[in-house]
């Protein structure tokens, strides 16, 4: 199984992913935790183009989306692996995000098209200005306005896509409860 975790920055994917990992694991799973970007030589670049003031402006955007995209194609080798020895992978995002962080259109989807679709799709959802307050400011994409855009599109593409919607305004301990039981569901799991 192939679950990704999305939202806006500071939304707390990647404690919920820590948290969810070693719940799985607790439970007697193998679980593979992936991220975007990878830490490849692109998704090295790519962190450090996301540092720079012009990272959200439009020509800047496609280059990002086009990088995201190579990027991901490191992924779909260990994510098919880790599913060919039976493991449970964990992703920090996917190309879901590109859609909404480097603006929908149809060439997202196409330069994205060798990517694997998630089995589940876990969102994030949470006040803009809460999220903020989480974040370092080391990217440019922290930006109040933008994300205010980037979590309407997130929540429009969630009601398209079928993801499953969790209150991440909610205190770590509840959010974590509210994704293992979506995920004990899926797996058949109770808990």
């Amino acid at each position: 199984m192939y679950i990704c975790l999305e939202g806006i920055d500071g939304s707390g994917k990647t404690t919920q992913i820590e948290l969810l990992e070693m719940w799985l694991k607790k439970c007697g799973h193998d679980v593979l935790r992936v991220f975007e970007p990878t830490n490849s030589v692109v998704g090295k670049l790519i962190r450090e183009m996301l540092q720079n003031p012009n990272a959200i402006s439009e020509n800047f955007q496609i280059t990002l989306a086009l990088l995201f995209a190579a990027d991901r194609t490191v992924l779909m080798r260990d994510i098919t692996e880790a599913e060919a020895e039976a493991k449970i992978v964990i992703s920090d995002r996917c190309f879901y995000s590109s859609m909404v962080y480097q603006n929908e259109s149809e060439w997202i989807a196409e330069i994205n098209k060798h990517a694997k679709q998630p089995d589940m799709v876990l969102l994030l959802d949470i006040d803009p200005e809460t999220a903020i307050s989480r974040c370092d400011g080391m990217d440019s994409f922290e930006e109040q306005n933008f994300l205010v855009s980037t979590a309407k599109k997130y929540l429009k593409l969630a009601d398209q896509q079928d993801f499953m919607v969790i209150n991440a305004n909610n205190g770590v301990n509840k959010v974590h409860d509210d994704i293992k039981r979506i995920v004990a569901h899926k797996l058949g799991m109770c808990i």
